[in-house]
């Protein structure tokens, strides 16, 4: 499935505007949880007294893959993030910002869960939309282009936007940044060889 024509750009934009109304700029890392808090989404985790005990260390202990988040609607048109803290800080960061694209992109929703293979959705086109923006969201195309033309490996995008590597190697081909970046040094350095 790709994404309908257009969304692309649509997304680069809104995670732009989001990241501006958090003050966050460009090339910084984005704090998701500020985000959820800035549109009114609480997020809690699996250690609320609540949940039943054997379920908790049933999603923490014995198979802690097998949830990541749900985004739990609330009557009559809030939501609550319900989040694994056990596992990685990393991919704690993109399962909220993939919860808060959702939310920003105003997705007609029952509860969605969210594993190791990403959110569980009955709808292919409404996930590809919320990874797109939260990828958007985390390292912004612009962030991505920066970073290229520093010359920094995927470790290192990783590392400065708190992601996964995995999360920063998509992001850097996705946004077509080291292409771009490598277009370029070749033009200036086609220009310069020219004889005078």
């Amino acid at each position: 499935m790709t994404l309908r024509r257009g969304f692309k750009k649509e997304a680069r934009e809104l995670a732009l505007e989001v990241r501006a109304e958090l003050g966050t700029e460009v090339f910084a890392p984005l704090d998701p949880w500020a985000l959820a808090e800035l549109y009114g989404i609480e997020v809690f985790d699996l250690r609320s007294p609540f949940l039943p005990a054997e379920s908790v260390r049933h999603l923490t202990e014995e198979r802690p893959h097998v949830f990541s988040a749900a985004l739990v609607p609330l009557d009559p048109s809030g939501a609550v993030i319900i989040e694994n803290h056990v596992h990685p800080m990393r991919r704690r960061r993109s399962t909220i910002a993939h919860e808060m694209a959702h939310v920003l992109l105003e997705h007609p929703f029952g509860p969605t869960l969210t594993d190791e293979n990403g959110c569980r959705s009955a709808v292919a086109g409404i996930e590809e939309e919320a990874a797109e923006l939260s990828g958007e969201l985390l390292i912004p195309t612009d962030a991505a282009r920066i970073a290229a033309f520093k010359g920094w490996s995927d470790h290192s995008v990783a590392n400065h936007f708190r992601v996964s590597v995995a999360m920063a190697t998509w992001r850097m081909n996705m946004s077509g940044a080291r292409r771009i970046a490598a277009r370029t040094r070749f033009k200036a350095e086609a220009r310069y060889a020219k004889p005078a």
